[in-house]
């Protein structure tokens, strides 16, 4: 559902999300970062939060399941942007970050725990996964993308279930696009424990 939106979608996601200003996010996933760390950009969308990894010096690589948002990617990042799924997803051990911005939302409510069950994988130890979400506690679809709403409290039972990861951070901000301030996020950095 959510994939056929961003394909055919394209151009105006790309054009609303490539210039939101999230470097203040951005900046606290990276403090957690070795220098010349290795990054995932998991379901990158517009490629934006790609290139800002690349400009900074990181080593990225990049997918996401939308065809279209993959070309588009590819074209503004400056970095590899493979077509694939989280369900497709099989690295082990070799991120020392994973950038979930937006993206995990729209993995159904059942499969987030095998979903990051898989980031956890293909993290180094100590490795760090940043996630987002809209703040809530619902599963619901909204202009033909579905929507897994978490707060605090889901995301720890998540992260519990999933095994093996320990919260670092948890924080709300609102949505940086014009318009859309009263739009609540959840933020959670996380680092594989083991």
């Amino acid at each position: 559902m959510s994939i056929d939106f961003y394909n055919k979608n394209a151009d105006q996601f790309f054009n609303d999300t490539v210039t939101a200003d999230v470097s203040v996010l951005r900046d606290r996933f990276v403090r957690e970062l070795p220098p010349s760390a290795s990054i995932l950009d998991a379901g990158c969308g517009s490629g934006r939060d790609a290139k800002a990894f690349v400009d900074l010096g990181f080593n990225v690589t990049a997918f996401d399941a939308s065809a279209e948002m993959v070309a588009r990617a590819a074209l503004h990042a400056d970095c590899p942007v493979l077509h694939l799924t989280f369900d497709e997803m099989s690295w082990d051990s070799e991120f020392d970050g994973i950038w979930a911005s937006a993206s995990l939302l729209h993995v159904p409510r059942a499969s987030l725990v095998p979903t990051v069950a898989r980031c956890r994988q293909a993290l180094k130890p100590g490795g760090v996964l940043y996630t987002s979400f809209k703040y809530g506690d619902a599963d619901r679809a909204k202009d033909g993308r579905h929507f897994t709403d978490l707060n605090e409290d889901l995301y720890q039972d998540i992260l519990t279930e999933a095994g093996g990861m320990q919260v670092v951070e948890l924080w709300r901000t609102a949505d940086v696009r014009p318009g859309r301030q009263d739009e609540m996020w959840l933020n959670a950095l996380a680092r594989r424990a083991d």
